[in-house]
């Protein structure tokens, strides 16, 4: 039987990349899914009828993560369209790099928003409709443990956040069976860093293994995270990075 038969996911910036890669495994082990989306939806329609076409059942929400509205909102549909919710896996997020000289008082507030602020908020606004057995997974990255060149201490802060907010989290959540747990995905082959881009080889030569990882790859890792199989899998971080932070 599928690991996620009959369980209802919300993923946020799921119409793209690792996001996309987690919305087409959490299908294919049985569950419904909602995709969010800010400006991708055709992206995002493409991959629901991709869904329904295999039998499975898909929708899409457009939202944005920088508006406290628009999350809650968006996750009251979810839970609408799906007839509730299991799983929240909080995946939007957003890159802005620049010298802690340069960044500008916009760069910090929509990197917290969205990176921080956004999971936050999601996650409260899920829980009305999640039972024992609930599942949140939020997305990281491998830059809030190292940070290896310049440019890269806001995006690494907001992300450094997170694991902190999982491991409280997980302690308020444990009485009620949901588990809160977060991933750290170094360099992946997406469109936001192709494994053929040009700074590829400096991210690869990090590596202990020197190939970009995959978010198919990746997405499995989540469909076990949201599995009831890992019911004693909680408050803690999973770094899939070849080795970089090795």
């Amino acid at each position: 039987m599928p690991m996620l038969n009959g369980k209802r996911a919300f993923v946020t910036g799921g119409s793209r990349g690792i996001g996309a890669a987690i919305v087409r495994r959490f299908a294919a082990e049985g569950a419904a899914v909602a995709i969010g989306y800010v400006r991708s939806a055709d992206a995002a329609s493409a991959i629901a009828n991709q869904i329904r076409e295999a039998g499975g059942s898909a929708v899409t929400i457009q939202m944005d993560a920088s508006d406290p509205t628009s999350i809650k909102q968006a996750v009251e549909y979810a839970a609408s369209a799906l007839g509730g919710l299991d799983i929240l896996v909080n995946n939007a997020g957003i890159i802005r790099y620049g010298s802690i000289a340069d960044i500008t008082l916009e760069d910090i507030d929509t990197t917290l928003s969205v990176n921080v602020r956004a999971v936050i908020l999601a996650t409260q606004a899920a829980l009305p409709y999640m039972s024992e057995g609930g599942r949140i997974i939020t997305t990281g990255s491998n830059l809030a443990d190292r940070v290896p060149d310049d440019g890269k201490a806001l995006y690494s802060a907001s992300k450094a956040a997170l694991i902190a907010w999982t491991k409280g989290v997980a302690r308020d959540l444990g009485p009620r069976g949901i588990t809160v747990n977060l991933v750290h995905p170094g360099s992946t082959n997406t469109d936001m860093n192709p494994a053929d881009g040009p700074f590829a080889e400096i991210q690869r030569q990090r590596m202990a293994i020197k190939e970009y990882g995959r978010a198919e790859d990746l997405a499995a890792l989540y469909a076990y995270l949201a599995s009831p199989v890992a019911r004693s899998v909680n408050g803690t971080g999973f770094t899939v990075d070849g080795g970089a932070n090795a």
